[in-house]
């Protein structure tokens, strides 16, 4: 075990916590005033907390190409339709998916640019260099 460095020397680099305060209340309160608030907060987490879901990212790259029907999708990512039904239902529930009616049909697209925006930040992020691709 590394004994902590003594009082007024920096931490060691890999060292996630402040061993000098140096905290200007000031700068602290100017940054506070800047953070999302409470439900911004909660409403992102919800929606990262939903596409850290495989079959769900699945899903949206599915839709990503174009609207889709249940059975579709279904074939596309090799799930039975109830198991589709049910994560369109929670992907209908944060709005990154609607539904368009045909008689007895629903066809799914992505809710908006911006849920497209967001799934191709994301699929950029994982494809850099240096980044793990996972293998399909």
């Amino acid at each position: 075990m590394i004994p902590p460095a003594p009082v007024g020397t920096p931490a060691a680099p890999d060292s996630d916590r402040c061993d000098v305060r140096h905290a200007d209340p000031t700068r602290l309160a100017a940054r506070r005033a800047s953070l999302l608030p409470a439900d911004a907060v909660v409403s992102l987490a919800e929606t990262f907390k939903l596409l850290g879901d495989a079959t769900r990212v699945r899903i949206l790259d599915a839709l990503s190409h174009g609207e889709l029907c249940v059975c579709e999708i279904a074939a596309l990512v090799d799930l039975s339709e109830s198991a589709v039904s049910h994560q369109l239902r929670l992907l209908r529930g944060l709005r990154l998916v609607r539904p368009r009616r045909a008689g007895r049909l629903a066809y799914y697209t992505l809710d908006d640019q911006h849920i497209m925006s967001l799934f191709q930040q994301g699929l950029r992020h994982v494809q850099e260099p240096g980044n793990v691709e996972s293998t399909s």
